[in-house]
């Protein structure tokens, strides 16, 4: 079953539905501001909510955590020693892992388990600018962790090209200092 999700670069505090491929709201992505970290909830349509998404705290690498029923269902890391740019490790609480891995910033991706295809992320569905589905392949497979770990990894893939560029014009900015001293000086 494919699920649409229209990207509001998932701000926080935002909110915004994921329909079924039928047009139904399946999901509703709830963005929780004014909090110490980030966190998002996905909540069914009657409003119970079906996994809490949490930014890691005290983390040495970025990492988000889902729960479930206040209890932890899975850890999300980027892996650090791949040659894929774009690879993240879900460790599900039993110690199941699934492998995340693509093109996270352009939403082209996919979600595995021991090399088999889970969910497939992709824009090439449709051409409405800020939208990409999650194509849930397995019927048996639990859809809300899945929209759950795609939500994650983009947030976290977003977060990280963020901090890239902070780091960036503030190495800009301290060159241009160094420029204008040694000009001036």
């Amino acid at each position: 079953m494919k699920y649409l999700v229209r990207d509001k670069v998932l701000a926080i505090g935002d909110d915004y539905w994921i329909e079924d491929e039928d047009g139904r709201q399946a999901f509703l992505v709830d963005g929780k501001a004014l909090r110490l970290r980030d966190t998002l909830e996905l909540k069914d349509p009657d409003g119970r909510i079906l996994i809490t998404l949490r930014e890691k705290f005290f983390s040495l690498r970025d990492a988000m955590t889902l729960e479930r029923d206040d209890q932890r269902l899975a850890v999300i890391r980027r892996k650090r020693l791949s040659l894929l740019r774009h690879h993240h490790r879900v460790t599900l609480v039993e110690g199941t892992e699934l492998d995340v891995s693509g093109r996270i910033a352009e939403r082209e991706f996919k979600i595995e388990y021991a090399g088999e295809l889970l969910a497939l992320v992709s824009r090439q569905w449709y051409r409405i600018r800020e939208t990409y589905a999650v194509d849930v392949i397995r019927e048996d497979a639990d859809a809300a962790l899945l929209i759950a770990v795609a939500v994650c990894v983009i947030r976290m893939t977003e977060r990280e090209g963020e901090d890239a560029r902070e780091v960036a014009g503030e190495d800009a900015r301290s060159t241009l200092g160094d420029v204008a001293r040694a000009v001036v000086g």
